[in-house]
């Protein structure tokens, strides 16, 4: 069935559906489970499973618990060398950009994009119909829900003590909530909720939470306006 890929790695326990296209040097881990129709380009690593230092988060909230299989659900595409690990879930139609990766129990909704050296960390829940452009970077626990767009080599950030955390320290990610937009190459600081329909500059440097429809620019940014009523997706 699958004499057309040249150096696959099948692991048996995977499930492969109907239709499947595999592109060369692929590599599908156990327990992956692979919907019908589904792209899987060059040099792809699918169900792989993440090296944890003990005192990290992920580490703990692993500790005893296997990871679940990989779902990749019907008509989504993987591009080159992207990597998706084990207990991830990606949704029908959705495109995970060349040499993105995806962590541990990401979810990801359906028809969303993840541009390429695109990274979503662990426990970090996307919805449908999202935009991710290039290298941007999703830190563990946060939210992202439906029509976001996020700009290019934007970053998301979310432990207040840079490293040094004590040990009731919860880390927080961001929140993005619906259709918000975020632009290429700012930064939010731990636990920022962007609002419905917020707008975000470029470059900006996020400190406090963006209300619904506003727009924000700056270091730190700062309110200027309200997103125009023909701007708004709803």
């Amino acid at each position: 069935m699958h004499a057309d890929a040249p150096g696959l790695v099948l692991h048996p326990t995977a499930h492969v559906g109907a239709g499947v296209v595999f592109g060369a040097n692929v590599v599908i881990h156990e327990g992956t489970v692979i919907g019908d129709d589904v792209v899987i380009q060059d040099g792809v690593i699918l169900g792989k499973s993440p090296a944890l230092h003990p005192r990290s988060s992920a580490a703990a909230k692993a500790a005893g618990a296997p990871f679940e299989p990989l779902v990749i659900e019907a008509g989504a595409r993987i591009c080159a060398q992207a990597v998706v690990f084990a207990g991830a879930r990606v949704g029908a139609r959705t495109i995970i950009g060349d040499q993105a990766y995806i962590r541990e129990r990401a979810v990801i909704g359906s028809d969303t994009v993840i541009g390429r050296g695109t990274g979503v960390d662990n426990d970090v829940v996307i919805g449908s119909r999202v935009r991710l452009q290039s290298q941007v970077y999703v830190t563990a626990f946060s939210v992202i829900e439906d029509e976001v767009f996020v700009g290019p080599c934007a970053m998301t950030t979310n432990d207040d003590t840079i490293g040094r955390p004590g040990p009731d320290h919860e880390l927080r990610g961001a929140t993005l909530k619906r259709a918000c937009r975020i632009g290429g190459g700012a930064v939010l600081v731990p636990g920022i909720v962007i609002g419905e329909e917020a707008f975000v500059a470029a470059g900006a440097v996020v400190t406090n939470d963006v209300p619904p429809r506003s727009v924000v620019m700056g270091v730190p940014a700062r309110r200027v306006r309200e997103v125009a009523e023909s701007d708004l997706l709803e």
